[in-house]
């Protein structure tokens, strides 16, 4: 049975501090655009960062939420944007969509039938359309603030590809992101035991670390991030 994990309080916090790290937003923003099609969902949208960014490249979007409580900000949050739905969605689910692209940021990791809430998010998108997807990498890195904020897993490229290809998806493109982030992820939360939240921290490396990994990344694919970036196509409809 599908179910909410974690403590929502801290990750509506840890929500909420990231959300002044605007260049590495901008970057996974831009990441997904070339699949998002003309009536993208989004799956577990948080607070609606991602959704009110890509509502400027997409005549329609719909934007989900599981628990309650962020669903009611998320609405409102989304209320000046007239092109985009708001609507609850936990997985996995047996509902049938004609969605172009479904996108799913820091999410998976949270469900522990991640092969099934691939299929329910395959089973949203018409033939031919995307499932995008970013997910934490490398289980080493698994943190108090991992644990707190519900995560039961985290990925290597092999992993997210072979739950995907279970879940009858095709995979297109996979890499790792942001490499130096990974390593301040991992010295600032296994290390030192800290939380992801607004802080002089984030604001230094999203302005001034950010932009140049970025840059680099752009023109060679590290062999280590602190996200898995994946794109897979939906071939056909399944029959079950």
């Amino acid at each position: 049975m599908a179910e909410i994990t974690g403590d929502q309080r801290v990750q509506s916090e840890v929500l909420e501090g990231l959300a002044t790290a605007v260049n590495h937003r901008q970057w996974f923003v831009e990441l997904a655009v070339p699949y998002l099609g003309d009536n993208p969902i989004e799956i577990g949208s948080g607070l609606g960062d991602y959704a009110s960014a890509w509502a400027a490249y997409a005549p329609r979007i719909t934007a989900t939420e599981a628990d309650p409580d962020r669903l009611i900000q998320l609405k409102e949050r989304l209320s000046d944007h007239p092109g985009v739905e708001v609507r609850q969605m936990l997985l996995p689910h047996h509902e049938r969509g004609d969605y172009s692209a479904a996108v799913s940021y820091n999410v998976l990791e949270h469900i522990d039938d991640h092969v099934g809430a691939l299929r329910s998010m395959r089973d949203l998108v018409r033939p031919g359309g995307a499932v995008v997807i970013i997910v934490p990498a490398f289980q080493f890195a698994m943190s108090p603030a991992d644990i707190a904020t519900g995560h039961v897993r985290r990925y290597t490229k092999k992993t997210l590809a072979a739950a995907m290809t279970e879940a009858g998806l095709t995979v297109e493109r996979i890499h790792y992101a942001n490499a130096l982030g990974l390593i301040g992820y991992f010295m600032a939360t296994k290390v030192f035991r800290l939380m992801p939240k607004e802080g002089p921290m984030v604001k230094v490396y999203d302005t001034l670390v950010l932009p140049v990994t970025k840059a680099a990344e752009q023109r060679v694919r590290p062999p280590f991030g602190q996200s898995v970036f994946a794109v897979a196509r939906v071939e056909g409809r399944a029959l079950c």
